[in-house]
């Protein structure tokens, strides 16, 4: 039998295998699945969003087959249904399934795995590179660059949010006892934010800028206060994220951003709750407004480091960042940072818990994201159980 090498992850994980299979069926609205049904959320190009029942799938050599247990949603998941795009590469062109962010138990294992058992409980890492010696970014350790990667729920291939879902072995980590699913399925946002971090070289005391209060903004203030930023600012559109946020760490600053205020005019506010110019700036909208906001409150020579993702083009005060040495850099999903979230979270340095504001049944997983892409619903990070 042909292993995972021979034959490369993008046929093994094949949209198709599933799409094309007899028993893959969209359910129609209001109609109960079976218990142990390999149902999953799915959108189209249509930007519908329904469930879909799949085969059960059958792992093979060095694969798990996981009973996907917790996975939250994701701003890109809410983006690829209503929009079907993030740029000109990732396009929702079929019937694509959801969901990236999840923990899950093993029920199966396929020929020649040995470092997992039936019953281990794991956190997925979704972003499965081809790890060839041929390959510069997996050779280096950066392979979140990989050109072939398999991101499961980045079109085409299925995501995560499923009952059923098969993995290859090497790229589950091992949940301690005391974590909770809940909590391994948050590893995978938690990762995005410590990458920046890394790649941001913030150090301990340095005063850190926090540009937007969702998920991921809420999830890097948790860690910049590991990593004892002070004093640290967060911003957002919306007072009841900044309150949100005081809760998770009572000595943040907040700033409230205020519609038709220019970006200079913003930061001077910035600065002034700060107490003084900001080293480092974890830019977590992508929005250009915002970026222009970062770039105004740093001191010379800071960074603004930017996790988030925006629109293909966009413009920046060219001279202000010449003239004062500040640096722009980008951040692309993560590599090595899995084993490192989950030491923090089950060392207590950083408690995910208070993110998870809603929480649903798998089989009501389309109720789920009618929530999370409600602003007004208020919540925070949308979990779906099974």
């Amino acid at each position: 039998m042909a292993t995972i090498t021979e034959v490369g992850n993008a046929e093994i994980y094949s949209p198709l295998k599933v799409l094309e299979h007899p028993e893959f069926r969209i359910l129609s609205a209001g109609e109960k699945p079976a218990p142990t049904a390999n149902i999953a959320a799915f959108y189209n190009p249509a930007h519908e969003i329904h469930l879909v029942e799949k085969p059960k799938p059958k792992p093979g050599p060095g694969q798990v087959l996981l009973h996907v247990r917790a996975t939250g949603i994701c701003g890109s998941d809410v983006h690829f249904w209503q929009h079907g795009r993030i740029g000109d590469s990732m396009v929702v062109r079929d019937e694509c399934g959801s969901g990236h962010e999840s923990a899950g138990e093993v029920v199966e294992v396929g020929e020649g795995v040995t470092q997992w058992k039936v019953g281990d409980r794991v956190a997925i890492e979704a972003g499965v590179p081809c790890s060839q010696p041929a390959c510069d970014a997996c050779r280096t350790g950066r392979y979140n660059a990989c050109p072939d990667v398999v991101f499961f729920s980045t079109p085409p291939f299925h995501g995560t949010l499923t009952r059923w879902h098969l993995h290859p072995a090497q790229w589950l980590h091992r949940l301690p006892d005391h974590m909770s699913f809940e909590e391994g399925s948050l590893c995978e946002p938690l990762a995005v934010a410590l990458a920046g971090i890394e790649r941001s070289g913030l150090k301990l005391g340095d005063p850190l800028l926090i540009c937007g209060a969702g998920p991921i903004g809420l999830v890097t203030l948790l860690s910049a206060r590991a990593a004892g930023a002070e004093p640290i600012i967060i911003t957002d559109l919306f007072q009841s994220r900044l309150d949100f946020a005081k809760t998770l760490v009572p000595g943040v600053r907040t700033v409230l951003i205020k519609r038709g205020t220019s970006a200079k005019e913003q930061a001077k506010e910035i600065k002034e709750a700060a107490g003084m110019d900001l080293k480092v700036a974890l830019e977590c909208t992508g929005v250009e407004s915002s970026v222009h906001t970062a770039i105004y409150s740093m001191q010379f020579g800071g960074k603004v480091f930017i996790i988030g993702v925006g629109k293909n083009e966009q413009v920046f005060p060219f001279m202000h960042l010449s003239a004062n040495e500040i640096d722009v850099s980008f951040q692309y999903r993560y590599a090595n940072q899995y084993p490192k979230a989950i030491r923090l979270v089950a060392g207590g340095l950083i408690n995910i818990k208070p993110l998870v504001t809603h929480r649903f049944s798998l089989e009501d997983a389309i109720s789920a994201f009618h929530v999370a892409a409600d602003p007004a619903q208020g919540a925070i990070k949308v979990q779906i159980q099974d």
